[in-house]
């Protein structure tokens, strides 16, 4: 998830959108920061999803490491007007207010406004826009406004013009005033639109065409006719900004110089409906909606479209585009049904605004208004009945029963007859590949998150629930295949509910959409109930492992990992989990700690538990005493928290190098606390079974999942494997089996250590060297959650 630098003076800006916290300092969102382009380029040239970047906050010059999904780049002038705010949340909030903000960037000296003292309004003049303190060694300074006040804003100003000895302009004691562009109101007009280069005044009364104006134009010596949606100046010449109304399904922007535009009588305009006379009494009226565009079914039987369709759009010169429709409805003074599209790629001219008005929200350069009949439905989701391969075939994957029916997960042969081949598993598309592997690992052969299809939990939204059960997990169980359609019908959905318009198209992690399903959506209760430093409370879905580099692992497996985490921490479970989902210690996607991770295939949990009983680790008797030290000891095994009875604890720290050890006491249940001298009653040992692991090389998730009981039990799942087609294909998901895995789990760690991964057999290597999540299940508990 790279963000793109926005660079001007060398430097790369932004502007958070979350509080941030690092050491002991806190950032609120709205604080500003920003890195030379030389560290982006070092930090993502080579990464490109890296999830961290250093920045130096410009409030007081820290260097902090700050995740990627809260930094929103800004351009360098942008930046500098924000800076004269003082406070980070009126910052942000003026920052949202792009109308205001893209005014002030416009503004210059001898334009009227109102200005903001002390919560009333008075008149003024801009006679200054930049900066009044600067500091040779701020990487930026804060743009200021210096206003002339007029009428009755006389003598309520602080200065004659100038600040600290410095003159930035001349005007009468007292009536002059330095403000941030946040307590200016700037004067609206005809021409100064959002977007659009302010002219000279002298200049604006010559210029023919105004936003809205019904335009001729020549192109290729054909006459064509459109609306002016913007008219602006490069340098000494002007052009305009015109929407053609062309028939077809091609709909652009061209960029003609104003000279070749002529002005139309827009009175006799028919594709300006809104003045059309009445019968001749002059009147306006309301356009008619062609029956075309109201929504009805589409041509060749295709569906109606409708807010969160699918679509295609063909551009000049053939050039197609896909998307998602996220508005439909009628623009000012245009006479079609339009569609606002959100664009899979930043091939669009707008964020969702049109005139200054937002109709919706998506990132820059995705956004796109086009007549309603230019779109069609998206051909990579359509039904292909005739493709070579039989890849699409509609008799072989029927839509479900709507009826809330379960299909049990697919075990042993089972999941190799139904899951095993091309086309199968879960269809891909547009950066769908976490999702996809993470509801492959989840659903296709276990039912540990079965409760997620069907209770009824107190947030619970039965939508998503009905589309995850009978759209998803049904037919992947029943036919192996879930069409991508699938898929983003649930990423609409997230999409709705969470608030975050980039789960249709954006790349994401995992863990960000597990725990955005189950706890906001969903509802459902944390996976762990987590003790730390003796405080509960600390409840979560994924457990991130943090540790700091260890000299004496270098191949470690994932039951070593977790003892170091949950140890370094102070940590415990304060009951068996039912789900045991755990991320890989990392930094970003690529940045791995260890080169390989083995698979731990049971993870044993008992000495990770909260008050239950241990077993001493040199006589079996019943453990009392716990020692952080020891377990450092490399002395001792490599696995398992060292815990000892208080006769061995006595012994084992008499040694002179552990004198300094200091073991904490553990808690005994009653029933443990009167066992036989020779322990014949043996503590229960708590173990959990691995059923999944997602891996990441770079930027692409895929899936082994554990569809057997024994070590060959291994499947591959990548749902973007292949592709038929070029961009108006598809891409073919596929799931093999690599019972390959088994040779390398079988082998001494001295022996795999020294393994060279690109001499791994299969795809062995992906899941012992990019392994980013383990997916662990207790069946017993299972029956209870």
């Amino acid at each position: 998830m790279s963000l793109p630098p926005l660079v001007g003076d060398g430097n790369c800006y932004y502007i958070l959108t979350e509080g941030c916290a690092y050491g002991s300092k806190y950032f609120p969102p709205g604080s500003l920061c920003f890195c030379s382009e030389r560290s982006y380029l070092r930090s993502f040239a080579d990464r490109p999803s890296a999830r961290f970047l250093k920045v130096v906050m410009l409030d007081d010059g820290s260097t902090v490491a700050v995740t990627v999904e809260i930094l929103q780049p800004v351009r360098r002038e942008v930046a500098a007007l924000l800076l004269g705010i003082g406070g980070p949340s009126e910052r942000l909030d003026s920052f949202l207010e792009r109308l205001s903000l893209e005014a002030a960037l416009q503004a210059g000296p001898g334009q009227k406004v109102t200005v903001e003292i002390e919560r009333q309004h008075f008149p003024g003049v801009i006679r200054y826009v930049g900066s009044i303190h600067k500091s040779p060694s701020a990487a930026l300074s804060p743009v200021f406004f210096g206003v002339e006040l007029q009428g009755e804003g006389e003598n309520r100003g602080r200065s004659d013009g100038s600040y600290h000895g410095t003159e930035y302009f001349k005007c009468k004691p007292s009536c002059g005033i330095f403000l941030p562009f946040s307590r200016i109101r700037f004067a609206p007009g005809p021409d100064n639109e959002p977007g659009k280069q302010k002219p000279k005044v002298e200049a604006e009364e010559g210029v023919p065409v105004k936003v809205g104006d019904a335009v001729s134009f020549y192109v290729d010596e054909v006459l064509r006719k459109g609306i002016a949606m913007a008219v602006y100046r490069e340098g000494s010449r002007w052009f305009v900004k015109v929407c053609p109304e062309e028939e077809g399904t091609t709909d652009i922007f061209r960029e003609i110089p104003l000279d070749s535009v002529v002005k139309e009588n827009l009175i006799s305009q028919s594709v300006f409906p809104t003045f059309e006379s009445d019968v001749g009494l002059g009147h306006s009226k309301q356009p008619k909606r062609p029956a075309s565009e109201s929504g009805e079914e589409g041509e060749s039987g295709n569906p109606p479209l409708e807010v969160n369709s699918m679509v295609q759009i063909t551009l000049d010169k053939g050039n197609q585009v896909f998307g998602i429709i996220r508005w439909l409805g009628y623009l000012p003074q245009i006479k079609h049904k339009m569609a606002g599209v959100e664009l899979d790629e930043d091939k669009g001219v707008t964020a969702g605004e049109w005139l200054g008005k937002y109709y919706f929200h998506c990132a820059p350069k995705r956004g796109l208004f086009v007549k309603l009949q230019s779109c069609q439905p998206d051909v990579r989701f359509q039904s292909s009945r005739g493709s070579d391969l039989n890849l699409m075939e509609d008799s072989e994957h029927e839509a479900l029963p709507h009826a809330p029916v379960s299909f049990p997960p697919l075990r042993n042969e089972d999941a190799v007859s139904v899951l095993r081949g091309r086309m199968k598993g879960i269809q891909g598309h547009c950066n769908s590949c976490y999702m996809d592997a993470a509801l492959f690992s989840l659903f296709s052969c276990t039912s540990v998150l079965d409760s997620m299809l069907f209770t009824p939990f107190t947030l619970c939204d039965r939508n998503v629930q009905e589309i995850l059960r009978e759209e998803i997990v049904n037919p992947l169980r029943k036919t192996g295949f879930v069409k991508a359609r699938s898929v983003m019908h649930l990423r609409e959905q997230l999409t709705e509910k969470g608030k975050c318009s980039s789960f249709t198209n954006a790349e994401k992690d995992p863990e960000e959409f597990l725990s955005l399903i189950m706890q906001k959506i969903l509802g459902i209760e944390p996976l762990l109930k987590l003790q730390s430093g003796g405080h509960e409370g600390l409840d979560c879905y994924c457990y991130q492992i943090f540790m700091d580099k260890q000299e004496d692992l270098v191949v470690p497996d994932v039951q070593q990992l977790v003892e170091h985490s949950f140890l370094t921490y102070d940590q415990k479970l304060v009951e068996i989990p039912s789900c045991f989902i755990i991320q890989m210690p990392r930094f970003g996607k690529e940045y791995k700690m260890f080169s390989k991770i083995i698979p731990s295939l049971e993870l044993d949990i008992t000495d990770l538990l909260l008050d239950s009983p241990r077993e001493c680790c040199v006589c079996g008797d019943v453990a009392t005493l716990e020692c952080s030290g020891c377990f450092k000891d490399k002395m001792f095994a490599p696995t398992g928290l060292k815990q000892f009875c208080s006769t061995c604890s006595k012994q084992v720290h008499s040694h002179y190098r552990r004198r300094t050890h200091k073991p904490t006491r553990l808690h005994v249940p009653e029933e443990f606390q009167c066992r036989s001298p020779q322990g014949s009653q043996r503590v229960p040992r708590e173990k959990m079974e691995l059923f999944a692991v997602l891996c990441i090389e770079t930027s692409h998730y895929v899936s082994f999942v554990k569809y057997g009981p024994e070590n060959e039990h291994w499947m591959f799942f990548d749902s973007m494997a292949d592709r038929h087609g070029d961009e108006n294909g598809f891409n073919i998901p596929t799931v093999t089996l690599c019972p390959e895995v088994a040779k390398y789990l079988d082998l001494p760690l001295a022996v795999l250590a020294l393994e060279q991964p690109r001499d791994m057999d299969g795809v062995a290597k992906r899941l012992f060297c990019d392994a980013y999540m383990y997916m662990y299940q207790s069946k017993k508990m299972a029956l209870y959650k």
